[in-house]
């Protein structure tokens, strides 16, 4: 267990301690922006091999049972996990490295609901994973993931502002962190058509490909399982 709670300190302290940070910018300036991408990608890299192999060999450590109908409902949040992180996909994300050089204009799509749709979809599946493990290393390791996505949207808007203040005026005014918090205001608009039918129903596929046969191949066990 040791192992691994090494593991998720160096991942959390890579994630947070470079990314985002002035250590990032101190980097990009010795080393230009396309290297340090490439260094912090293989660093990214190696983090997660290591957290991946210290979960493997932590044993399991049950702290609670997970009630069935809570498991269940858990299944279906991680649907909204799929349909986010297609919906991250599949539209131009303002947010994004590259994003940073773009113009201002209005938001569109799954960014009138937040502004982080990839972001909270991985904080979902750690969360869900989190509660339906009940277990030391799973909160260990699922839980590393879900820190480093949570502090990622302060720290990519945060970021964002420094370089591209027009574009972070217009993403302030009109989206949210939180999802649905900027149409509730009445700051925005939900669009459906904007967001169309292939992302949601392609995540719709693969969720229910994942709770039929592809969780279970991948690691053994099945999210309808009891």
């Amino acid at each position: 267990m040791s192992l691994l709670v090494i593991a998720a300190i160096v991942w959390i302290a890579v994630h947070t301690g470079i990314a985002g940070t002035g250590l990032r910018g101190a980097l990009v300036r010795r080393y230009g922006e396309a290297r340090f991408r490439v260094l912090f990608s293989t660093l990214s890299i190696a983090t997660l091999v290591f957290l991946i192999v210290a979960y493997r060999r932590a044993p399991v450590v049950p702290v609670w049972i997970t009630p069935r109908g809570l498991r269940d409902f858990l299944v279906l949040i991680m649907l909204i996990a799929f349909v986010l992180f297609a919906g991250a996909l599949s539209g131009r994300n303002p947010t994004s490295v590259g994003g940073e050089s773009a113009p201002p204009e209005p938001a569109r799509g799954m960014q009138r609901v937040t502004r982080h749709p990839m972001l909270w979809s991985f904080t979902l599946w750690a969360g869900v994973h989190m509660i339906a493990l009940g277990t030391a290393d799973g909160f260990l390791f699922f839980g590393a993931f879900l820190i480093t996505a949570l502090w990622g949207m302060p720290s990519i808007d945060a970021k964002l502002k420094e370089k591209n203040a027009a574009l972070w005026a217009e993403l302030a005014r009109s989206t949210s962190v939180i999802p649905f918090g900027a149409i509730v205001a009445g700051r925005n608009r939900f669009v459906a058509s904007e967001i169309g039918w292939v992302g949601p129903v392609a995540a719709l596929v693969v969720w229910i490909a994942f709770l039929g046969f592809i969780h279970r191949y991948l690691f053994g066990v099945s999210p309808l399982s009891g």
